[in-house]
């Protein structure tokens, strides 16, 4: 706990959280925050001042993005080339580069009005991770995991990365306009959602070997893929799927594609009722598209709610307060905050089954952080206990800074009502 965060603490625990009604709507109409433009605060409603939110939030991106960088980064600055500055996210634990982070780190940076800190990352996503080579199996995509020097570990795509990309430059686009070759980045977000829909499939060489890669979503399911390729790949990660940023492409992407999107919302909509255990709310980290549990020699735990899966509930929860199409995502929330209650707040595990047999005792951050979130969408008294949690926590440092500190930063921004959907220019 920050110095700084005492006198606010004692604030939240002398208010009822979230004890504030919704803005108004007619009975028996809901309408989510895109078409009101009123996203929640839950802090304000539980009467911290803004200005002492938008303190807390600039607290953290500045420890994250340019603190000590032994101790409290994850953001740093790597030189400049012809298109400007350069950085990266990296995961400090794992001595890596991914997508997740750098396409994470690029959303904060938009939803924070931080265009410099955006255009160096994607600069670096575009000079070290992109495949623009005609004969690479995964062109138009990039590599997932890369040392800090640029060198590739992995030269194959991961979806997540390409969905966040995607949404954080059309963002951009909106935010601030569009700029010149790789900052115009309307026609950059266009493009790469294409390829995510329509990329043939490539065979070529890797550095691991041969490799075949597709589009990223199914079109049978209308729905992504854990990895692009062939009909072997066939499952996805309940974790990737985003019907908020789906909606948004149904109106700013493509026109040709927007029908698809407007499906894979409702799609992943009704998948998540499928993959979401009926009594806990828990989903796995991998699945079938009808919502089966998935796993893999290479990782058989996959089947359990696991690092990944802790996104889940916040990819729903958003999706309700954006869209209000679903009530469904209501229940859910209700349902794994229930589940997490009776754990303990202060003391629930990390990892799961499905059936909610704890298997990792950690408390940890960033699933503190995507469970809060969750509270945009319940409909329990029980959820002012989840936001305020979330503002218990210190900002994530020391080794295993980047997943919590990403998962945190972003979630704060959810539960705070900065992050919000910027319409393209």
């Amino acid at each position: 706990m920050t110095n700084s965060a005492v006198p606010l603490l004692l604030l939240l625990g002398s208010i009822p959280l979230l004890a504030q009604p919704q803005p108004a709507v007619p009975a028996g109409v809901h309408a989510g925050a895109v078409a009101t433009g009123n996203y929640r605060n839950l802090f304000v409603e539980a009467g911290v001042p803004n200005a002492e939110v938008a303190k807390k939030l600039d607290a953290a991106f500045q420890q994250l993005f340019h603190g000590d960088p032994k101790t409290q980064a994850v953001y740093y600055a790597a030189g400049k080339n012809a298109n400007g500055e350069l950085a990266y996210v990296t995961d400090v634990a794992n001595h890596d580069v991914r997508t997740e982070g750098m396409s994470y780190g690029m959303m904060i940076a938009v939803q924070l009005d931080r265009k410099a800190e955006f255009d160096a990352l994607w600069n670096w996503s575009k000079t070290y991770m992109y495949h623009a080579e005609a004969d690479h199996p995964a062109r138009g995509f990039f590599s997932w995991s890369l040392k800090t020097d640029g060198t590739p570990n992995s030269e194959t795509p991961a979806p997540d990365g390409e969905e966040y990309y995607t949404m954080a430059l059309y963002f951009a686009s909106g935010r601030w306009g569009n700029g010149t070759g790789i900052y115009n980045y309307r026609a950059e977000a266009d493009r790469l959602l294409t390829d995510m829909l329509h990329r043939e499939v490539l065979h070529g060489r890797t550095k691991r070997g041969p490799y075949a890669c597709g589009n990223m979503f199914d079109e049978q399911h209308s729905m992504v893929r854990f990895v692009p390729g062939m009909e072997a790949n066939g499952f996805t990660d309940p974790s990737y799927h985003l019907p908020a940023f789906y909606e948004l492409w149904a109106q700013w992407g493509p026109a040709v594609d927007r029908a698809f999107w407007s499906g894979a919302a409702a799609a992943s909509r009704e998948f998540f009722q499928k993959a979401t255990n009926p009594t806990t709310g828990l989903a796995p980290d991998y699945a079938n598209f009808d919502g089966t549990p998935y796993s893999q020699r290479w990782n058989p735990g996959a089947a359990n709610f696991r690092y990944d899966a802790w996104r889940t509930a916040m990819n729903w929860s958003v999706d309700w307060a954006w869209w209000a199409k679903d009530p469904a995502e209501r229940e859910l929330s209700d349902r794994i905050q229930a589940f997490f209650s009776s754990q303990g707040m202060e003391t629930y595990g990390a990892v799961y089954t499905l059936a909610g047999k704890p298997l990792v005792a950690t408390h940890a951050v960033g699933l503190v952080a995507t469970n809060a979130v969750a509270s945009l969408a319940a409909t329990n008294p029980r959820s002012r206990e989840f936001a305020k949690a979330l503002w218990a926590c210190s900002v994530p440092s020391g080794e295993g800074r980047y997943y919590d500190g990403m998962l945190y930063l972003l979630s704060m921004l959810h539960v705070s009502g900065q992050f919000r959907a910027w319409t393209p220019k």
